[in-house]
């Protein structure tokens, strides 16, 4: 598939324009994401139509917890990114150099086709990055809108601002992964730019329509000091809203950095604390076992609407027009008469062909 973005430059190099890495290509030469290549004078993507594999999830997993809870979404990626992290959780496809990990092949409509036949209520591009399977994710979402299926995207950000508006325009929600309110983090653990990123939420939450939540890992060492939470949470309750919920979650050693513990769940307690007290309405705990900050609680008198235990959904409060029952106010997001009942399970499916 010929890639949407590009252009060429007067020395001859074909020059990605899909985000802010800007990779300059001869001839046979892919961008640092491995997936867009220059193919003779135009620029691909090689993964257009092939997956890493589809799976139903609940959406509480992607993390979004005022996106339709408790329904299941059909969630798939490819291969490739276009940031290069070194504790990337999802390692064994983001930083694949071979597109091997792509055993499953199925087109758009494929794709939305499967989603109504298994009663998901979504479609999620997720496990690596959609930004560079941006052709294959436009595409898909615009054959999911057509079938009356929302579609949600899993991403870090990382991306120009016309590929980014036009896949804006045709998601439902968004999970922006914010590593860090500190471009040296960036710099030196993502081998990205902290700029753009910032420019993505503050877009997505001004200028669309799509439900935003944002997540931090939380990494010992390097982004769990209580400086880092005040400044994190304050630039989101400034800049995005005190509504958007955030989402704190807990580091794992993998890929390049094995050398540091796992989050401790009392650190994701204590920043959950901070950032409640810099004004966030609605901040959360994953990765452990928390039920108190895995709850959603109304942001005006402090009652509990929704409980979970894990991925699972426990009591459910809110009135059928998504407001709090003792209070009347109402709670930020997208949200049903009944919450769904999918619960925790993970159940891959086929999609396409093999």
């Amino acid at each position: 598939m010929e890639a949407r973005f590009w252009h060429l430059r007067e020395d001859g190099r074909i020059v990605c324009d899909l985000c802010p890495r800007r990779c300059a290509l001869a001839d046979g030469q892919r961008g640092a994401c491995f997936v867009r290549e220059r193919r003779g004078d135009r620029l691909v993507l090689t993964t257009y139509g092939r997956s890493s594999g589809f799976c139903i999830d609940p959406i509480e997993k992607k993390p979004l917890f005022h996106f339709l809870p408790g329904t299941p979404v059909l969630s798939f990626g490819t291969a490739g990114c276009n940031l290069a992290c070194r504790y990337c959780q999802n390692w064994d496809i983001s930083a694949a150099g071979e597109i091997d990990v792509l055993a499953d092949e199925a087109s758009p409509a494929d794709i939305a086709a499967a989603a109504r036949r298994s009663g998901a209520r979504s479609v999620a591009f997720t496990y690596n990055d959609p930004v560079v399977f941006h052709e294959y994710a436009v595409d898909t979402a615009a054959a999911c809108r057509d079938a009356g299926i929302r579609t949600v995207a899993v991403t870090a950000g990382y991306v120009e601002p016309d590929p980014r508006a036009e896949l804006s325009a045709l998601i439902d929600a968004a999970n922006v992964d914010l590593k860090a309110l500190d471009d040296g983090f960036y710099r030196r653990w993502c081998r990205g730019r902290l700029g753009p990123v910032l420019d993505t939420l503050e877009y997505l939450a001004a200028e669309t329509g799509v439900w935003l939540e944002v997540t931090t890992l939380v990494i010992p060492g390097l982004n769990d000091g209580d400086g880092h939470a005040e400044a994190l949470a304050s630039w989101i309750a400034g800049h995005l809203g005190t509504g958007v919920p955030l989402h704190l979650t807990a580091f794992h050693p993998a890929f390049r950095m094995l050398d540091r513990l796992p989050t401790p769940a009392a650190t994701l307690r204590r920043l959950r604390r901070i950032a409640l007290r810099c004004g966030l309405d609605h901040v959360y705990t994953g990765n452990v076992a928390d039920p108190e900050g895995q709850a959603t609680r109304c942001a005006a008198c402090g009652a509990t609407l929704i409980t979970r235990r894990g991925y699972d959904l426990g009591s459910w409060n809110l009135t059928a027009a998504g407001d709090c029952p003792s209070c009347g106010t109402a709670l930020p997001g997208v949200f049903e008469p009944q919450p769904g009942t999918w619960g925790g399970r993970r159940l891959p499916v086929r999609v396409g062909r093999r």
